[in-house]
């Protein structure tokens, strides 16, 4: 079997508050925020019984605001569990997951702490928060990376002129475009949700939007070899679509996990 290279390097890189998040802040909570509008009551009343008054789309960005966290977790643990690795050929069933874990590993490390009647409100709350961002960051193409370029991260662009990475475009500069806050952009989005897409959507199967991200990953690199290649117009009308697709999705599965963690399956 394919054994996953990830280095204690490109953990490191990906802890980094330089790294880019999955998403931002706005992408994360246009997540939150359309899976508070699909959740069922239940669900709704026991996040609310974990998290009080903090709706899914404040606590969608909290576990990449704590990465400046001086804690060990958070410094040491903490930065594998935004992404996974799946070689360009391979599927994520046919790779190991490194020592250190990844998202999907820290998905269920997570689901189990909110399920259990044991766990403090503290240690719940935490997990809770984690997985309403997992599920996020798994829907990003770049947090499904292909183990060569820490997710985009090293692929040096233009975006509009402006130099950044492939990761920074699809993290925010794609969705920033709209110019809209996240809740604008949530009812925009969640109007576009047919009851045929949500039926679609409707999976917890975290391998299956893993699968999809590596999929859309796999074509949105530059199709050149330029250095720092201008990406503009024509890249954002190529690809926005797709990136909101994600964003839907995300918060239909968001949904979907959470009814499931919480016995609505």
């Amino acid at each position: 079997m394919f054994r996953r290279t990830a280095t204690l390097v490109s953990a490191i890189a990906l802890t980094m508050p330089s790294a880019a998040h999955a998403w931002g802040q706005t992408g994360h909570r246009v997540i939150g925020e359309i899976a508070q509008e699909n959740i069922s009551g239940k669900t709704r009343a026991e996040i609310e019984l974990i998290l009080g008054e903090e709706d899914l789309a404040q606590a969608s960005t909290w576990a990449d605001e704590e990465r400046s966290n001086p804690s060990d977790f958070w410094q040491r643990d903490a930065g594998p569990y935004h992404y996974v690795t799946v070689p360009e050929g391979k599927t994520y069933a046919e790779v190991d997951v490194p020592d250190e874990g990844d998202a999907l590993s820290a998905l269920a490390r997570f689901t189990k702490t909110v399920r259990d009647p044991n766990a403090t409100r503290e240690d719940r709350a935490l997990a809770l928060r984690f997985i309403i961002h997992i599920v996020g960051d798994i829907h990003q193409p770049l947090h499904a990376g292909n183990g060569e370029d820490r997710g985009g991260n090293d692929v040096k662009v233009r975006w509009f002129g402006e130099e950044t990475n492939l990761h920074s475009v699809w993290d925010s500069r794609l969705i920033d475009s709209r110019n809209l806050s996240y809740s604008e952009y949530a009812r925009w989005l969640g109007r576009e949700i047919q009851p045929g897409d949500t039926i679609a959507w409707w999976t917890a199967d975290a391998q299956v939007w893993i699968a999809e991200s590596t999929q859309i990953r796999d074509t949105i690199y530059p199709a050149t070899e330029a250095a720092s290649p201008n990406l503009s117009y024509a890249y954002q009308y190529e690809h926005l679509d797709t990136a909101e697709i994600r964003l839907k999705q995300g918060g239909v599965r968001l949904a979907a996990y959470l009814d499931g963690v919480f016995g609505e399956d």
